[in-house]
């Protein structure tokens, strides 16, 4: 759970610009954002790569951005863009909010106890079908996380989103049949076994039509040679 502390944030407004400004900041180590929200325009910033990667490692759900000299104002992170290859944030927006106001906000849901489970022992497959959730509550009560206990899961069962437990004062807003996780028999291998054959039968069907092949040729050899016998007779 986040608790009611905030991670400080101090960013610099730059002019808004396009990829090509984007790409040499990010060349200096710096990372492009804007915040927006709270009835205020939006303001585009740039922040040093390593004190961003500091400051979201260590933050609960909400940061207090400071831009320049101006004091601190309470955001959460919106949307974060990650490099597709190597993972690092390319561009960041923020969201500012009223602490005594609830947001929605999307949360990771992590499955415990997978290992656990009677349908796994028996081989079953464990899929998570959801693994994002989206919750409602005030900034500073959005937490980190939300886990679901899966260790008494049979094959056949079907986890859907009324099983899972938040904390009271987090409000789940997906709809309450959304398939979180299944359990599935094992998938058998057995498909493969007929395709196995067949080739073991062609491979038969070939040798034999090589035999037969060679057999006649062998019979051609034989009339040919006796033919020629009797010319020179």
């Amino acid at each position: 759970m986040a608790s009611a502390d905030t991670t400080g944030l101090t960013v610099e407004q730059r002019e808004p610009g396009g990829s090509r400004a984007a790409r040499r900041l990010r060349r200096e180590g710096k990372i492009p954002g804007v915040v927006y929200g709270g009835g205020e325009d939006p303001v585009a910033f740039q922040v040093d790569s390593r004190v961003l990667r500091l400051a979201l490692a260590h933050r609960g759900a909400v940061l207090d951005l400071r831009i320049g000299g101006a004091s601190g104002t309470p955001v959460v992170v919106k949307e974060q863009v990650h490099h597709p290859v190597t993972g690092e944030t390319v561009h960041l927006d923020l969201l500012r909010v009223r602490l005594d106001q609830a947001i929605q906000a999307t949360v990771v849901l992590e499955l415990v106890g997978a290992d656990d489970a009677p349908g796994v022992k028996e081989g079953g497959v464990l899929e998570q079908v959801t693994r994002e959730l989206t919750v409602e509550a005030l900034p500073t009560e959005i937490p980190d996380s939300l886990a679901h206990d899966v260790s008494a899961m049979v094959i056949g069962d079907t986890v859907t989103l009324e099983a899972i437990k938040a904390p009271s004062d987090v409000k789940l807003v997906d709809d309450p049949e959304t398939v979180i996780a299944t359990l599935s028999p094992p998938r058998l291998q057995l498909e493969e076994e007929p395709e196995l054959e067949e080739e073991t039968e062609l491979v038969g069907e070939g040798e034999e039509a090589a035999e037969g092949e060679e057999a006649a040729e062998g019979g051609e050899a034989g009339g040919g040679e006796g033919d020629a016998g009797s010319g020179d007779e």
